[in-house]
C-alpha cells in the first residue's frame, strides 16, 4: 500500500492535505501525520474548526495492486457480528439486498448509502488485508470512536480508500477524527503490531464453555427445562464455566424484569441453582431494542429512536417475537437509568455472572448531525461496561471496532442454522443470516482477533441428532472449526440424551481449546487450512465446507475430502 493523498470535503470544498504539515484555511486548520515506525506506519488526522462546518467526507487514497494473476484475495469485514467476513477473490462479489428484503430490515450497512457497490468493488469495516501470494498487505483503524472506518477496495483503478463514517457531520469543535495503522509485514507481525499499537487493556476473560438455552429451545423455555439441562451436566461433573439462560424468561423483549409465568419462582433462584452446581449463571439481554408488544413500546413511545419525521425506527422482524422491534434512544436519561436498573437487578438482585448482551448495532443505527454512528457506539457501550463492572460480558449483533477492550467475548459470526444453510435468505442477499456456512466463513476469516481484542464466540456446537439437520460430518466440521477458532465454545443440547460416543466428541472441546492456531489458509471454493499446534506437536485441520468432493494439497500430498467434510493430521 503506498499513500497518494488525503482529502477533506467540508461544506461546498474539497481539499487536499499534505502528510506532516499544518493546513489552514479560513474555516478550519487541520494537522495531519504520517509517523513512519520502521515496519509499519500510522496515519492521524485532527481538525479544528474555527466556526461550524460540515464534513461531507474525509479519506485516504492508497495505490494498491490487484491482480488475478497473483491470485489476489481481500479480506473484507463485514459491519457488525452477524455480517459475512472472510476473503474474496477477484471475481467474487460482496452479495446486496433484493429491493424487497432491503426494506425490511437493517441489520447490515445496505442503508448506507455512501458505501460504493459494483463489479471489482469490495468494502470492509474496521480493518482490512490484501494477499497476493506470498505478499500481504494490511490496514486497520486504531479508533473508532470518533467514527467508523470503512475501506473501499476498487480493484478496477488499482486504488484503496480509507473513508470515515461521517458524511454531513456538523462539527464544532476539534476532532481528532482518523487513526490508521498500515503495514506491509507478514500476517502474523502485521495484525500483532496493529493490536499493539490500540494499545487495549488486557482481556480478563479465558477461554471458556458453556450451555446456553437457544439452540434447542429457543423462546419456548421454562425453569423446569433450565434446571432439566442443569442436572444432566451436574450428574456428569461437565467441566463448564458458563450456563446461559438465552431468550424467552422475559414477557416481551424490552421489558426485562417482566417474567414469565414458566419461572413461578422468578429468576434469582435458577441463578442460585446455577451457582450450587459450580457454574456461572449468565442471561441474555437486548438493552437496545424492544418489540412492538412490549409494555415500553406502548407507554413509553417517547423513549423510542425516531426517523427525521419522528416515526420510531423498526428495525425488522423477529419471528419469535412475533413481530416488528424497534431501537431505543439510547441517549434519553429514562433510558439509561431503565438499563441501569435492569442490570443492577440482573447482577445484583438476581446473582447473574455473565451477561450477553445482543443487538447492540441498534444503538447507533440513526446517527445524528452532530453524532455519528462511531461516537454513539462508543458511549453505549463505554456505558454497558460500567454498568457491568467485573462481571463478564458477550457482546453479540455489535460492530466489531466498538467492542475491541470493552467486552470479554464478543461473537464473529452469524448465528449457527440447525441446518447448514438458509436458502431463501441467501437468495435475498442477507449477510447476517442464520447459516452455518457464513457462521463458519467469518469464524475463519476473523480468526486473528482471538484472545487479542476480545474472546472469539464463533457460536455453538450442536452434537445431539434430533430436532436437528445437520448432518455427522457437519456437525464434526462445526466442532472443530469452533473449538479451534474460538475462546468461548458453547453447546445447546440436552446432554441427558448424549451417547458415550457424543460424550467423547464433547470433551474433544476441552482439548481442542488448548491449541494454539498459527495460521488459517483460505484456499478457494470454501476450502481451508488451519495449521495449529497442540501439546508440542504440529496438526493442520483440512475443511471442505463446500457440497463438493474437493481435493486440497496437505504434507505435499493430495486428499480427498468429501462435501462438508474435515480432517485432522499431524504436520511434522
Amino acid at each position: 500500500m503506498l499513500f497518494k493523498k488525503a482529502i477533506l470535503a467540508f461544506n461546498d470544498q474539497s481539499v487536499e492535505l499534505p502528510p506532516n504539515k499544518m493546513t489552514f484555511f479560513d474555516e478550519l486548520y487541520v494537522d495531519f501525520k504520517e509517523v513512519d515506525k520502521g515496519t509499519f506506519k500510522t496515519y492521524h488526522l485532527v481538525i479544528h474548526p474555527k466556526q461550524p462546518i460540515v464534513i461531507k467526507n474525509l479519506e485516504l487514497v492508497f495505490d494498491e495492486t490487484y491482480s488475478q494473476n497473483s491470485g489476489t484475495r481481500i479480506f473484507c469485514n463485514g459491519y457488525q457480528s452477524w455480517s459475512e467476513s472472510r476473503e474474496y477473490a477477484l471475481n467474487e462479489k460482496i452479495p446486496k439486498l433484493n429491493f424487497w428484503a432491503k426494506n425490511k430490515q437493517y441489520f447490515g450497512d445496505e442503508h448506507i448509502t455512501e458505501i460504493p457497490r459494483g463489479k471489482g468493488v469490495f468494502h470492509s469495516w474496521t480493518y482490512t488485508h490484501v494477499r497476493h501470494n506470498n505478499e500481504f498487505a494490511f490496514a486497520g483503524s486504531l479508533k473508532e470512536n470518533a467514527a467508523f472506518t470503512y475501506f473501499i477496495h476498487d480493484t478496477n483503478n488499482h486504488q484503496l480508500t480509507v473513508r470515515k463514517d461521517c458524511a454531513n457531520f456538523e462539527l464544532t469543535h476539534s476532532y481528532p477524527v482518523l487513526d490508521i495503522f498500515v503495514s506491509n509485514q507478514n500476517q502474523q507481525k502485521s495484525y500483532n503490531n496493529w493490536f499493539t499499537e490500540m494499545e487495549l487493556p488486557p482481556l480478563q476473560g479465558k477461554p471458556s464453555t458453556g450451555w446456553t438455552s437457544w439452540y434447542h429451545y429457543y423462546t419456548d423455555i421454562s425453569e423446569d427445562i433450565i434446571l432439566k439441562n442443569l442436572n444432566a451436566f451436574a450428574e456428569q461433573n461437565t467441566p463448564l464455566d458458563y450456563f446461559q439462560i438465552d431468550d424467552g424468561y422475559q414477557t416481551h423483549v424490552g421489558d426485562w424484569v417482566n417474567i414469565k409465568s414458566s419461572f413461578p419462582n422468578g429468576m434469582a433462584p435458577v441463578a442460585q441453582k446455577i451457582k450450587q452446581a459450580n457454574y456461572k449463571p449468565g442471561i441474555w439481554l437486548a438493552p437496545f431494542i424492544c418489540s412492538e408488544h412490549s409494555d415500553i413500546f406502548k407507554q413509553k413511545k417517547h423513549w423510542l429512536l425516531k426517523d427525521q419525521n419522528g416515526t420510531p425506527i423498526s428495525l425488522g422482524k423477529i419471528k419469535y417475537w412475533g413481530g416488528q422491534f424497534y431501537a431505543l434512544d439510547f441517549y434519553q436519561k429514562e433510558v439509561q437509568e431503565y438499563l441501569i436498573f435492569v442490570i443492577h437487578t440482573f447482577l445484583q438482585k438476581w446473582g447473574f455472572e455473565f451477561l450477553k448482551l445482543d443487538f447492540l448495532y441498534a444503538a447507533c443505527i440513526a446517527p445524528k448531525k452532530n453524532q455519528t454512528r462511531g461516537q454513539i457506539m462508543h458511549d453505549a457501550m463505554e456505558f454497558l461496561r460500567i454498568q457491568a463492572g467485573n462481571k463478564m460480558v458477550l457482546g453479540c449483533g455489535v460492530p466489531l471496532g466498538s467492542a475491541f477492550g470493552k467486552v470479554d467475548f464478543c461473537r464473529i459470526g452469524c448465528d449457527v442454522h440447525l441446518a447448514w444453510e438458509d436458502r431463501i435468505q441467501r437468495f435475498h442477499g442477507f449477510r447476517e443470516r442464520v447459516s452455518t456456512l457464513l457462521s463458519l466463513r467469518s469464524t475463519l476469516g476473523r480468526w486473528p482477533l482471538n484472545g487479542n481484542v476480545f474472546h472469539n464466540d464463533p457460536d455453538v456446537v450442536i452434537l445431539r441428532k434430533e430436532k436437528n439437520k445437520l448432518t455427522s460430518t457437519q456437525q464434526y466440521t462445526l466442532l472443530i472449526i469452533n473449538a479451534l477458532c474460538g475462546n468461548i465454545v458453547f453447546i445447546s443440547d440436552f446432554t441427558g440424551d448424549y451417547s458415550a460416543e457424543q460424550w467423547s466428541e464433547f470433551d474433544w472441546i476441552f482439548d481442542l481449546q488448548k491449541s494454539e492456531v498459527k495460521e488459517v489458509q483460505n484456499l478457494t471454493n470454501d476450502k481451508y487450512l488451519i495449521l495449529f499446534t497442540l501439546n508440542g506437536k504440529s496438526f493442520v485441520a483440512a475443511c471442505n465446507l463446500s457440497n463438493k468432493k474437493a481435493a486440497m494439497m496437505v504434507k505435499n500430498q493430495t486428499i480427498e475430502l468429501e462435501s462438508f467434510e474435515t480432517l485432522v493430521l499431524k504436520n511434522q
